[in-house]
């Protein structure tokens, strides 16, 4: 069942089993309002294991790029379609959201990025990389890494 994330009256729902639920609820808020901003579109959750195909595609993408394999289990994914993008966002049960872009068009931009929810340690399969940090006001500090895809998926 898809669930529409409201931003202004942040909830758990779906995210309740997460130690950091609150934190990844404020993530997963503070990605609404981007979209909602942006693009004018409602950003939709539906439960992972309702969608494996999509899981699988993110989870093959990090580990043939970079190795990556991540520990935490996925418990929703966001599919949008917007201005020629494909996103897709997969929030894990640790507090981390990975999110791939994909330009649609040939030769546009394609990258995978991770964002940790306050109050969650970074996980040792992202121990690599080197993390930004973001004050969100529905989020608290999110901290924030990338990396460009080169493959074709």
């Amino acid at each position: 069942m898809s669930q529409v994330i409201d931003f202004k009256n942040v909830s758990t729902e779906g995210v309740e089993s997460s130690p950091v639920a609150e934190t990844l609820a404020g993530l997963r808020a503070n990605e609404a309002r981007y979209f909602h901003t942006k693009y004018a579109h409602e950003f939709t959750v539906t439960d992972a294991a309702d969608d494996p195909e999509t899981v699988e595609w993110v989870t093959r993408i990090l580990k043939d790029e970079r190795g990556i394999v991540i520990a935490s289990r996925p418990l929703q994914v966001a599919v949008s379609d917007v201005d020629g993008i494909h996103w897709v966002h997969v929030f894990h049960e640790s507090g981390l959201g990975v999110n791939v872009l994909w330009t649609v068009e040939e030769g546009g931009k394609r990258a995978v990025g991770f964002k940790l929810s306050e109050g969650m340690d970074v996980p040792d399969e992202l121990s690599s990389l080197n993390f930004a940090r973001q004050k969100s006001t529905l989020a608290g500090v999110i901290r924030g890494s990338y990396f460009v895809i080169k493959g074709e998926y």
